[in-house]
């Protein structure tokens, strides 16, 4: 057997496997004699049936499945000691007068050849980093919301402005049908508040979304749709309403507190302020880190200059699913998916450069944060690790969450090293204008 590699240019090559009977016979021969042992053919005993008849009826294909599993383990093999970086996967090339009777086969695989780039992390042109804090007026509304949650609540026979109203919304386009309860006054438009003003249980009322809530994202929790989708949602949603009913605000004392934090760590308004700033503000941080990644990844998918084998790999694409696409399904899926492979790649070298690796340990360490952070929403503060460790086995036999929380972890692995590493552009901002400014 012969393979060898021909650089068409920087980002494409073709390489060449030549295979010879010697190459493949002897197995040959030892399948078509272990099949004649089994073979069951009538008018011959069993074991007994001539080798002529065996090789006339069965050496061509089982030589054909030889030749073919000897090339693609060769080939395999080959990419590996080469230590060759490919995109996609080996394309063959058909040969018109390819013969399976010949001595000699030759085949062709074409193959595209990933890029050699540097990555600029110390460049002039500065990622913003948003430093979310929670204004006064965000903790005075959260208070007033605790005050609303656990006082006392009365049922009326009509809505007012100042009543929480709980119905069901539903739009069977969007395959939405969520259960919600929301405050009258909170609506935005006056003819929305209108229509609800005077309502009784039973009554259905169709409400536009486009500016249904001061606050968008309202309609996240309400409605039950994502993020992605909320601030370009213009539907009407018909609203069943179910219950009325008003809330006497609960006192800010000590009862109270204790029934927020059983631990006893508030004891005072001024300390349920702070608290309520520290939490929200835990928050923010977390949708602040997930912006800065984003940002990070836009930037340095901007700013990292490379050529890329753009014809191969359409005509990879046309090949690779379950369903072979056109050449004009190709380029158009190829357009759709550059940038993340363009992303992939920067976040490969990144993580090859400077040695940011990922274990299975830290994975299972990982997926055992999440169970207890999950199990705690439940009330089971303290679970044993045994119990942990057994449901972090189990999530990560399943392939697809396995992924998942590889993904996660491998973001703040990568964004760890960003703040480390990059130079970024600060700015203090109030949530609301977080929103405005990055999701404008």
């Amino acid at each position: 057997m012969n393979i060898t590699k021909e650089n068409i240019d920087a980002l494409n090559a073709v390489v060449k496997v030549e295979i010879v009977a010697e190459d493949y016979q002897a197995k040959v021969t030892e399948l078509l004699t272990d099949y004649r042992k089994k073979a069951d053919i009538p008018g011959f005993r069993k074991g007994q049936v001539p080798m002529g008849m065996i090789k006339k009826q069965y050496g061509k294909s089982i030589m054909i499945d030889e030749v073919n599993k000897l090339l693609q383990d060769s080939l395999n093999k080959y990419l590996a000691e080469e230590k060759l970086d490919i995109l996609g996967n080996p394309i063959p090339r058909v040969k018109e007068n390819f013969n399976w009777d010949a001595e000699t086969f030759s085949f062709e695989f074409e193959l595209g050849l990933a890029p050699e780039f540097d990555v600029d992390l110390k460049s002039k042109k500065k990622v913003t980093e948003y430093t979310i804090v929670a204004t006064e007026d965000l903790i005075d509304e959260e208070v007033k919301n605790i005050q609303s949650r656990y006082g006392k609540m009365s049922s009326l026979d009509e809505a007012t402005a100042h009543c929480n109203v709980t119905g069901t919304f539903v739009n069977e386009e969007k395959e939405i049908n969520k259960k919600s309860t929301f405050l009258v006054k909170d609506l935005k438009v006056k003819k929305n508040e209108t229509k609800l003003i005077g309502a009784k249980v039973g009554d259905v009322i169709e409400l536009e979304t486009k500016q249904l809530f001061e606050d968008d994202h309202k309609l996240e929790t309400i409605l039950g749709v994502s993020h992605d989708v909320i601030h370009d949602l213009d539907i009407t949603v018909s609203f069943t309403v179910e219950e009325i009913t008003k809330t006497a605000p609960a006192d800010l004392d000590k009862e109270l507190f204790d029934k927020l934090f059983s631990d006893g760590s508030v004891n005072s308004t001024t300390e349920l302020r702070v608290k309520i700033k520290e939490d929200a503000e835990k928050q923010f941080q977390q949708q602040g880190d997930q912006q800065l990644l984003n940002a990070i990844t836009e930037y340095l998918v901007e700013n990292t200059k490379f050529d890329l084998p753009s014809e191969f790999l359409q005509k990879w694409l046309a090949t690779a699913g379950e369903k072979e696409l056109s050449a004009e399904d190709a380029a158009a899926e190829y357009t759709k998916s550059e940038k993340g492979l363009r992303y992939q790649l920067i976040e490969g070298k990144i993580m090859k450069d400077n040695d940011i690796k990922l274990d299975y340990k830290e994975l299972i360490d990982y997926a055992k944060g999440f169970i207890r952070t999950q199990m705690a929403q439940f009330g089971n503060m303290n679970p044993e690790e045994k119990e942990l460790d057994e449901i972090a086995g189990k999530i990560l036999q399943n392939q697809e969450e396995a992924q998942k929380l590889q993904s996660q972890l491998i973001s703040q692995k990568l964004l760890a090293f960003y703040k480390e590493n990059m130079n970024f552009k600060t700015k203090e901002v109030s949530y609301e204008d977080f929103v405005k400014e990055v999701y404008k």
